[in-house]
């Protein structure tokens, strides 16, 4: 996997370009001379873990034929910031299921996205308590 980061300004400002030919725009904080004209850098790291777990599980839903009609992620992360760097320490998922779905069904993708497939999530554990939950929002 390769990725190209282009300076856009004289500050903060890059596109990021992926081998998808994807570009997406990060930038610091007003704080600290950015513009707001991106996302920082560890906002798109718990993207990523968001991302990683949605693919895998609605992967596992559609092979059990689930009637999966949206997905929301909402994800907390802290830092630690008396560590250099402030990696995070704890990071908070919760999945919001949208549909008339089994329950058995959903513990079970979430889990094995989590626990098994979700690479970002490998990573994390190095430095993270990760914890995650899930609602199961009906639609009938």
């Amino acid at each position: 996997m390769k990725v190209q980061l282009n300076r856009i300004d004289e500050n903060f400002h890059f596109e990021g370009i992926g081998s998808s030919k994807i570009s997406v725009h990060i930038d610091g904080s007003e704080e600290i001379g950015g513009q707001n004209a991106g996302a920082r850098p560890m906002e798109l790291i718990l993207t990523g873990l968001g991302s990683c777990g949605a693919m895998d599980i609605i992967s596992i839903l559609k092979k059990q034929k689930e009637d999966l009609r949206d997905l929301k992620i909402f994800i907390n992360g802290e830092r630690d910031y008396n560590l250099t760097p402030a990696v995070f320490t704890n990071i908070e998922i919760e999945f919001h299921f949208y549909g008339n779905l089994d329950p058995k069904k959903v513990k079970k993708a979430v889990n094995l996205s989590m626990e098994k497939y979700c690479s970002v999530s490998a990573m994390f554990e190095k430095t993270a308590k990760i914890l995650y939950s899930y609602k199961i929002i009906s639609l009938s």
